[in-house]
């Protein structure tokens, strides 16, 4: 593609101030020290609502969104791409339960990892190495996906072509050193102050394209009149070759269990990735997560209009099958230049946000619940930071060679895969938070043969273009129905752990453990002066 200048001077304005940003961070309300876990990891633990807000959107609602979500309408319609607003509509009912308890037990006892509750909760270092390295295992090839998505605004905007190696990488690699540097120096508070430009990029570019762009068209009656006249005549074509149609507007019948339990799982499992807890541990208040997950749900609403732009794509006449660059494609033909380089930095500053959050999560993990456990219990305060700060930088290191190395649809095909994996520490984590009744050997086994058995079947799913990890979406066994896998796997991890938990409580009923934590702890708040609160720096957003 030719070369866009001005787009790719507003990008590289935009790109510079966000980097500039994420090295003021380091001085935004900064302590004494930032060599602790709670001040590097998790932002002093005093996010208020604006910033929890802010960084909450900024995490969940990331460059692969953009990306991936109206590349699915446009490749397959509603079937493929819009199960994602119906599960990120149903996940903060899941939230708002689950998220305030494990707040207040967090703070208590000082967790930083979802890992570690778990540890205190069943006395279980064993389970917890489980959900670390699940979490960590889950986390990788989520941040390679938000390089997928700065790789294709840079291809679309011309950089690059031509070019081939190193040469071409270069402006990816640049990006995400950027981002490594900053991120070590600044810990959390980066992404946050960040998430505001981010979030802010996004308003304004999808407001305008939900506008700008139909106009343009002849309105939404004609965007859905020739998404129709696509889905009839690939129906068509697929019905003289004997084929499933390959797009539908509605999902069809055969296609409601598959869809419902797609999007189940999905807003289950939305919460237990590692990045999410997070972001929410950094809050300075209980009930600033509750305020949140009940306006949260705008995201959604904005979801559904980045799902639009895979339907306006194809009335616009983009043809392409790289799916990824469908969005980037729609800018660049649609926008003016200035515009179309705006929202190309909104697609790479969104990829920048969750991708620092993630690595700082996989850094806290690996340093509480597998270097401090198992190498040095004594380390410091001090020396954990250094680790965690030492290990976000080999996660995104390790998901940039990822992405340089492999073919994207390997990194696509495994963030699926990831889904599935980070569900199956839903019963130690969610139904941990209720009640320890669950045995932790049994919670072992049930998250053992579930990953295996989701590892294996996601194998098996392949298409004519993809040989293996091409679906997540799988028959269950003895219904003949199709459903998610990851749902799926849940159920047998569940089956046997209640199935272990009656065993081994008849047949060793000492091996429980002592439960470190009280029913009072998963209430607690704290009052105003026991911490400060992080805000805007501004006397009008004050939390």
């Amino acid at each position: 593609m030719k070369l866009d200048g001005t787009a790719l001077a507003v990008f590289v304005a935009l790109f510079a101030l966000v980097t500039i940003l994420g090295f003021v961070a380091a001085r935004w309300h900064r302590p004494a020290s930032l060599n602790t876990l709670d001040e590097w990891g998790l932002g002093g633990r005093g996010f208020g609502g604006w910033v929890t807000w802010f960084l909450l959107g900024g995490d969940l609602y990331t460059a692969y969104t953009f990306i991936a979500v109206p590349g699915a309408m446009y490749a397959a319609g509603a079937v493929s791409g819009w199960f994602a607003v119906a599960y990120t509509i149903m996940v903060w009912p899941i939230v708002f339960v689950l998220m305030p308890r494990l707040w207040s037990v967090a703070h208590k006892h000082g967790y930083v990892t979802p890992a570690d509750f778990v540890r205190g909760r069943f006395d279980s270092s064993g389970l917890a190495l489980v959900v670390a390295f699940t979490g960590i295992l889950a986390l990788m090839p989520y941040i390679a996906l938000q390089l997928v998505g700065i790789q294709s605004v840079l291809q679309v905007m011309g950089l690059g072509t031509g070019s081939s190696g190193f040469v071409k990488d270069l402006p990816l690699i640049i990006a995400f050193v950027l981002l490594a540097a900053y991120t070590y120096t600044s810990g959390l508070r980066a992404p946050a102050m960040i998430a505001f430009v981010k979030d802010a990029l996004v308003y304004i570019v999808i407001l305008v394209a939900v506008i700008y762009i139909p106009i343009r068209l002849g309105g939404y009656g004609h965007i859905f009149s020739a998404v129709n006249t696509h889905a009839k005549t690939l129906a068509a074509a697929a019905k003289v070759k004997h084929k499933p149609p390959p797009f539908s507007l509605i999902p069809g019948h055969a296609a409601y269990w598959s869809y419902a339990t797609l999007a189940l799982g999905s807003a289950m499992a939305l919460f237990m990735y590692p990045h999410s807890v997070t972001g929410v541990l950094a809050s300075g208040r209980r009930n600033t997560i509750r305020r949140n997950t009940a306006a949260l749900p705008l995201y959604t609403l904005l979801l559904a209009f980045i799902a639009l732009l895979g339907y306006m794509a194809i009335d616009s006449g983009i043809k392409t099958t790289n799916y990824r660059l469908v969005a980037p494609l729609l800018f660049r033909q649609m926008f003016p230049s200035w515009f179309a380089g705006v929202g190309f930095a909104a697609i790479a500053i969104g990829a920048l946000v969750p991708a620092a959050i993630m690595s700082i999560a996989a850094a806290n993990l690996f340093t509480r619940n597998i270097y401090r456990e198992y190498f040095r219990r004594s380390a410091s305060p001090k020396e954990q930071a250094q680790v965690a700060k030492l290990m976000s930088l080999v996660v995104k290191f390790g998901a940039l060679a990822f992405v340089l190395g492999l073919n994207t649809q390997n990194a696509i095909n495994l963030q699926l895969l990831g889904g599935v994996w980070i569900l199956q520490t839903f019963p130690s984590i969610a139904i941990g938070l209720f009640t320890r009744w669950l045995h932790r050997w049994a919670l072992i086994a049930g998250w053992a043969v579930a990953m295996v058995y989701g590892t294996v079947e996601a194998y098996q799913q392949s298409t004519p273009t993809v040989a293996h990890f091409a679906s997540s979406v799988a028959q269950v066994p003895l219904l003949g129905q199709s459903a998610y896998l990851g749902l799926t796997a849940l159920v047998l991890n569940l089956i046997i752990a209640i199935v272990g938990t009656l065993v081994l409580r008849v047949v060793h009923p000492t091996s429980a453990g002592v439960d470190q934590t009280s029913p009072e702890d998963y209430l607690v708040d704290r009052p105003d002066d026991a911490i400060p609160k992080i805000s805007v720096p501004s006397a009008a957003l004050a939390d």
